[in-house]
């Protein structure tokens, strides 16, 4: 049997959470929550990797203490001559081995912006990457009511969300393209919970895995405690649950169109503004540039900052606002 990672891709909202805790409902696969240590460690270890100082990092992450893995498990899992890679992935093979399963995968939105690490760090992983239409996704942005204020990238609306969706659903696509169909598979949210049985026969049959009835029944041992915005996962799918055409204002879906009505077309999603005016294109443009530049900007001072000994200082903080 295979044990290639399975990464779940998505931008943010689009119904990654249920996919996930689908996937993971099966027998031989296990997804944690969120990671968002992956680019971390890259960042503090791939330059020179040094297995001691590698592990001590791994024991400062407070999201891989609350998956139950320790400094031990990863240390024993390297292989000799370890790099980066081989330091993650030992992560994720201690939590799928601590729950019997033969496969590990990841679900993890900001990761969207990281698809080319994620292709260094796991060369053999299969991809399926969850299409939401943007519109509905961006009104579920809007919704959360957790927002992180020091992530400078974080979308401030509907218009640079839907920078965000365009950027990430086409980088996605793009490497599809590159890995083709054995390594890549594509679905919609919309037909997910509108025949949930139908689509997960068909991720499992890519991902090399009978369909199991337990992955339709993933509700029953849901969580939502620390999922306050997820609601919906301790029921069955449920479809319709935004209505862009009902919600969205006319002039935000007009922006939204003028940015990303091109990808809304190749995922054959209806437009309702097919020529938006000459106004909404000029400020459509100025909000796009504005994002692409804030997010370049914001992934150049992470990089600095990881390297520096603000990222360990910052591990405490987490840490210890986690356990208060």
């Amino acid at each position: 049997m295979s044990a290639r990672p399975v990464l779940v891709l998505g931008v943010s909202r689009s119904g990654t959470t249920l996919l996930k805790e689908m996937l993971d409902a099966h027998s031989q696969i296990a997804i944690p929550t969120e990671s968002y240590f992956v680019p971390q460690l890259w960042d503090r270890h791939s330059r020179e990797f040094e297995p001691d100082a590698f592990v001590e990092d791994v024991g400062r992450l407070a999201r891989v203490e609350e998956w139950g893995v320790t400094p031990d498990d990863v240390r024993r899992r390297l292989p000799e001559n370890a790099t980066a890679a081989d330091g993650i992935r030992a992560i994720y093979r201690s939590y799928a081995d601590a729950r019997g399963k033969a496969r590990y995968g990841d679900k993890t939105p900001s990761y969207m912006q990281s698809l080319d690490l994620l292709e260094r760090v796991f060369p053999d992983a299969q991809y399926v990457h969850l299409v939401r239409d943007g519109r509905d996704a961006g009104l579920s942005f809007l919704a959360m009511r957790r927002k992180p204020r020091l992530n400078l990238a974080r979308p401030r609306g509907i218009a640079s969300f839907a920078s965000q969706w365009k950027l990430e659903v086409e980088g996605a696509r793009e490497l599809g393209t590159r890995l083709g169909p054995e390594r890549y598979h594509e679905l919609r949210y919309e037909s997910l919970v509108r025949e949930p049985e139908a689509e997960l026969r068909r991720v499992a049959s890519f991902l090399g895995l009978d369909f199991e009835p337990g992955m339709l029944a993933y509700h029953a041992d849901v969580d939502i405690s620390h999922l306050q915005d997820h609601p919906l996962l301790a029921k069955p799918p449920t479809p319709d649950t935004r209505r862009w055409r009902e919600q969205l204002s006319p002039a935000d879906t007009q922006v939204f169109e003028a940015i990303a009505g091109e990808t809304l077309s190749a995922l054959d999603y209806e437009r309702a503004h097919p020529e938006p005016s000459g106004r909404v294109r000029a400020y459509a443009a100025l909000v796009d540039a504005s994002y692409r530049a804030r997010l370049a900007s914001w992934k150049h001072s992470l990089a600095l900052a990881r390297r520096s000994p603000a990222w360990r200082l910052r591990q405490a903080q987490i840490r210890r606002t986690a356990g208060a």
